[in-house]
C-alpha cells in the first residue's frame, strides 16, 4: 500500500468514527434517533410514564339486590354520586398535583405524604370499591369454614366476632369504617376516620382487609335515619363470606 492509499483509508476510518460516534452514545443512553433520520440527528424524546388513574368497580348487582338491608335509593345515590365523586376528584387531584406512584397500592401506602383531597378521595374510591365487593344478595351467604375457623380462632366464637364488630361500628364517632382485617396470620377488628382504611401509612388500625361497614350517614340515613344500630344489625346477611375467605390467607 503507498502512502496516497494509506492516508485515504486512514481519512475515511476517521470520519466514520466521527459518524458512529453519536449514535453509539445515544444507544448508550437508552435513546434513538427518529425514523428517517441520519446518525447524530436529535433522540426521541422518551413520553412521560402516564399518571395515575383510579377506577370505580362496576356495581357487582342491581341497586334493589340488597333490600331490605340496604334500599334501592341509598344503593344508586350512594354508587353514583358519593362513589362516583371520589374517583373523579382523586383524578383530578392526581393530575393537578402531580402525583407520581406506581399503583394504587403505592399510592395509599405514602397517602400520609400527600394533600388532604388526595388522601380524602383516594381512600373514598377504595374503600367503596371494596365495600362492594363484600356484599351480596342475603341468598345463599353461609359462612365458608375457612372463615368460620379463622373467627372463633381469633374471637372465641361468631357470636362474639358480631358483637365486637359491631362495638367497633357503633364507636365510631361521626363518619368513617369498621374493620375487619388480617395481621400476620391472626384477625383484628377495629375502625377508621373518615375515608382512611387499614393500608394507609397514617392508619392507627393496619393489616390486610377482610370485610368493611361503611357508617358514613349517607351510607343508611334514607332508610334508618339516625339509627346505625339498626342498619348495622340488618346488614350481616348481605355479607359475602366468600369474598371474605377469598381475601383469607
Amino acid at each position: 500500500m503507498d502512502r496516497k492509499q494509506f492516508l485515504s483509508r486512514s481519512l475515511k476510518a476517521s470520519l466514520g468514527a466521527l459518524v458512529a460516534g453519536p449514535a453509539l452514545a445515544n444507544m448508550a443512553a437508552g435513546t434513538t434517533t427518529p425514523e428517517g433520520e441520519g446518525a447524530g440527528g436529535p433522540p426521541t424524546a422518551v413520553p412521560p410514564a402516564p399518571a395515575l388513574q383510579l377506577a370505580q368497580v362496576p356495581l357487582p348487582y342491581a341497586y334493589d339486590a340488597l333490600e331490605p338491608a340496604i334500599d334501592a335509593a341509598t344503593m344508586e345515590i350512594h354508587y353514583t354520586k358519593h362513589h362516583a365523586a371520589y374517583v373523579k376528584n382523586v383524578n383530578e387531584a392526581i393530575a393537578a398535583e402531580g402525583v407520581v406512584a406506581k399503583d394504587e397500592a403505592d399510592l395509599l401506602a405514602r397517602i400520609g405524604t400527600f394533600s388532604a383531597k388526595v388522601r380524602n378521595n383516594a381512600g373514598g374510591t377504595w374503600n367503596h370499591n371494596f365495600f362492594w365487593q363484600v356484599m351480596s344478595p342475603a341468598i345463599g351467604n353461609s359462612h365458608p369454614s375457612k372463615v368460620t375457623d379463622a373467627i372463633n380462632a381469633s374471637f372465641g366464637s361468631f357470636d362474639k366476632f358480631k358483637e365486637t364488630f359491631t362495638d367497633a361500628a357503633m364507636k365510631r364517632f361521626g363518619s368513617g369504617w369498621a374493620w375487619l382485617v388480617e395481621q400476620d396470620g391472626k384477625l383484628a377488628i377495629g375502625s377508621t376516620p373518615n375515608q382512611d382504611n387499614p393500608l394507609m401509612d397514617v392508619s392507627e388500625l393496619k393489616g390486610t382487609p377482610l370485610l368493611a361497614l361503611d357508617v358514613w350517614e349517607h351510607a343508611y340515613y334514607l332508610k334508618y335515619q339516625n339509627k346505625r344500630n339498626e342498619y348495622v344489625a340488618n346488614w350481616w346477611p348481605v355479607v359475602n363470606w366468600a369474598a371474605v375467605a377469598e381475601r383469607l390467607r
